[in-house]
Order: C-alpha cells, then structure tokens, then sequence
C-alpha cells in the first residue's frame, strides 16, 4: 500500500469526522446536545452518513489488511462501497471473521486501522473483547478517537438529563471493558463531578452513597439490585437515598419491564440505559431519552445515526429486514480514526421505528430496546463470555469428569449467579475450576464437585448451559 494513499485517505476522513462534530464542547439547547444533529431531518441525515460513507470506505482500504484483503476478496473497489445503499454489497461481518484475523496476525490482528507507528504517535488506550476460542480481539483507540467517543457519549447523557448540578458514582470496574471508561470522559467534558467506585465492595459503596450523597449511579442492572439490598442489610434504604438516575450498561434492563419496575421501586430513581459495543468504536450508540419510557410497557432506545449506520438482518441469511420488522443489529461506524467498521454484526434482537420520538429527535429508535441475542454467548452481570471458555477452563483441571454443567439463576436478591456442576474425586477442586473460570472469563461462579458418573452422559449434542433466569 502506497504511504501517500495511506495519508491522504486518512487526512480525508478526518476531515469529513470533524465536519460534522457539531456543538462539540458545550450543548446546543436545554435538551439537546447537538439539536444540528439529533432533530435533523431524515433526508439531511442520509446525507452525512452517504459522505461518511464515501469518505470511509477508501480510508479504510488503505490503511487496514483484514478490510483490503476483503474488498480484494469480494471483488470491490472503495467506490462501489459509496453511500447507505450501497451497503448491501458489503456482507456482515461478524466477531469470528474478526478472531481469524487476530488469530493469523497476533497479536492486534489488521481490522483496525491503528498500527505501530500512529500508536506511538498519539495512541490513547487498548481495550479488549474475548471470542469464543479464548483469541482476544484488542482495539487500540487513539487521542482522536477519545475526543469523539466523549463527545458522542456526553450526548447520551445529556439526553438522559444530566447535568452540572449531578454527582455520578460509578460502580464498575476499570478494566479492559469500554463502559466506565466511557463514561468518566464524558462526565469530564460535561462538567460533572465523579466517584469512581472501581474496586471497593458493596459495603464500602453504601457508605459512599449514604455519606456523600451522589444523584447518579451507573453499574450493571443485577448490580443496582444486588446493591441496593446491601444498603438494606445496613438499615439504609436505597428508596431514600440521594440516587434520582440509575444509568445501567452491560446487560438487559431497560426492555424487560419486571427488571426495571423492580429496580425504579427498589431506588425510587429512574432507570435509563447505554447501548454500544468495543468493536463499533467505543461509545454509546444507543440510549434513554426523557420520552423512552413513556409507555411503561414498552420502552425505546435512540440509535445515533449521524455517527453510525444501523441496521436489523435476519438471523438466517443476514439480509435486511424492513422498519417494523424483528432482526439482529448490524452497525456500521463512522465516528472513529482507529476502528471504523463496516456492517459488523453486533447481534442483539429488536425492532426499528423511524418516527420522530416526542422528544423531538428524528434518529431511529429499538422498540422494547435491546433484551436478546442471536447467538450462545452468555452475559453474567455485564460479563460476557461463551460456552467453550467455560469447558475450556473445567478440562484444564486434571482429573476433572467427561461432564459438566453451567447453572445459571437469579437469587432472592436479584443478582445473577453462575454454578458449575462437576465431577471429581477430590472436593478441594472446586477452587481449582473456579481459579480457572476466573482466569479465562473474568467472573467469580460456584462450583459444585459430585461423584464421579453423577451427571447425566451426553448421548447427542451436549446442552450444558442451563439458563433459569428464562
């Protein structure tokens, strides 16, 4: 690849990025952050993501391997893959394509557009989102991305009501996981004041809350739960407590009503939601607005179509699905230098309606929100892992049976627990299997240790993962 390609379609596509970064240090209106941008109309939105998409497709044949070599592969040129519509020409992308190519090229793998030299230049932080074979996918994001990726999520949060007169307690870890750091940068440009709560425990966290007297919690929606009944246990009662928003990520909570109704009673606070994923760039792509609950038995979430396209295709053949129809979230993004994507399958269920919410923003809204997935991965308080990191964690413990089994529940208390079930002569395993399930999933579980030639014997297809919160 030619230098002078590289940098011109970079140069270009930073350009067109900051052309349309608009009221980017400061809101708009009362309600709106950028009002330019969220109640613009819907033919003036086709315009910016067409010239996004015109300006991305070039950038990102140049200066990513796994992009070229599929456009090569494909038979396409960047100008074939030039507006909305042209879209369609482009297949899904989903998160194993992504793992072959970190499994081929480690350690980063070539679906970025972040090398060696620019991360020295101004790189900014490495976040990272395990696969199903235990391959990390790392996206290294850069002192750019960082700009847009708070400014996109100052938005949501100004969306969801907050303002300078909050205080956020944020109770999620600070890991390689994109939600906390997210949102830290943009209570930063909003000029909100914070307390990181990462790493305490819940009993030094319902101090914080009842000392200091924060408005705004964010953490997981089993957590807000589990949480609360802490406070409980101290004779605090989290319905009295200074907490007015409770913003949740991670997990499902806005779209299942028996989830948020009990949160909003335990708190007597309003529940709002972030929608993103670490391949997508980052940030929020969808979120709560002051309208989105108005129907308490069917909430939606806003999409930010100036900054990512979105997309519902059906499960079967990755073909679109009309408005109104159900299908799985494809996205393709373009507010970011080190990880604009092209159709990539984010994969959660929904509906979309195209009608301009009654707060006044004319982007695309999911309809009961975001609430299933298409595929076995397993989502444990905001922790996602798949099915073979747990079976390749049992069979690293030696000794351990053919069998297994993961039970997963939701106690009296709310909070989502994981079991695993497995056979040994030795009780003192447990530790063992769950050491390792820590290792490779980042999640404490119990485990159980039977007898050996306890659990049933798999005759066909192994079903191991029993999901009782269903």
């Amino acid at each position: 690849m030619s230098n002078s390609r590289q940098e011109t379609t970079r140069t270009k596509w930073l350009a067109t990025l900051e052309k349309f970064r608009l009221d980017s240090d400061a809101p708009g209106s009362g309600e709106m952050w950028s009002p330019q941008l969220e109640n613009i109309s819907r033919d003036k939105l086709l315009d910016i993501q067409n010239e996004k998409i015109a300006a991305v497709s070039p950038f990102l044949y140049e200066n990513s391997g796994f992009y070229k070599r599929r456009f090569d592969r494909l038979g396409l040129t960047p100008t074939d893959i030039a507006s909305v519509e042209d879209l369609v020409k482009w297949p899904v992308v989903d998160k194993s394509e992504m793992m072959e190519d970190a499994t081929a090229n480690p350690p980063y793998g070539t679906y970025s557009t972040m090398d060696e030299e620019l991360w020295r230049k101004r790189g900014w932080m490495m976040f990272s989102s395990s696969g199903s074979t235990g391959v990390p996918r790392v996206f290294r994001y850069s002192q750019i991305d960082r700009e847009y990726w708070s400014w996109a999520n100052a938005r949501a949060l100004h969306s969801m009501g907050m303002r300078p007169t909050d205080s956020m307690f944020i109770c999620s870890g600070y890991g390689p996981h994109v939600f906390a750091w997210g949102v830290q940068y943009a209570l930063q440009r909003m000029n909100i004041a914070m307390i990181p709560g990462g790493g305490m425990d819940s009993q030094a966290r319902a101090g914080i809350i009842d000392r200091f007297k924060p408005t705004v919690l964010t953490c997981t929606p089993s957590y807000a739960l589990h949480l609360g009944r802490v406070m409980q246990e101290k004779g605090i009662d989290p319905a009295a407590s200074s907490i007015r928003l409770i913003l949740v990520g991670g997990e499902p909570a806005s779209g299942i009503p028996n989830t948020r109704k009990r949160i909003e009673e335990l708190w007597d606070a309003r529940l709002v939601e972030f929608y993103g994923c670490t391949e997508a760039s980052p940030h929020c792509g969808g979120y709560s607005c002051k309208s989105s609950d108005e129907d308490p038995a069917l909430v939606t979430t806003h999409l930010m179509e100036d900054i990512q396209v979105w997309e519902l295709v059906d499960p079967d053949n990755m073909q679109p699905v009309g408005i109104g129809e159900r299908g799985l979230t494809v996205c393709t993004n373009l507010n970011s230098e080190s990880s604009p994507q092209l159709r990539f399958l984010v994969g959660d269920y929904t509906i979309f309606n195209q009608d301009a919410c009654s707060c006044g923003r004319t982007h695309v809204r999911a309809v009961g929100a975001f609430s299933g997935r298409a595929d076995d991965l397993i989502n444990l308080r905001g922790i996602k892992m798949y099915p073979t990191q747990i079976e390749e964690a049992v069979r690293a413990v030696d000794g351990v049976g053919d069998e297994y089994e993961v039970v997963i529940s939701t106690d009296e208390a709310g909070l989502d627990l994981m079991n695993i079930r497995v056979e040994h002569t030795d009780a003192a395993t447990a530790e063992k299997v769950a050491s390792e399930i820590r290792t490779r999933c980042e999640v404490r579980v119990g485990v159980d240790v039977l007898p050996l030639g306890t659990l049933p014997k798999t005759e066909f297809k192994a079903n191991r993962v029993k999901d009782l919160r269903r």
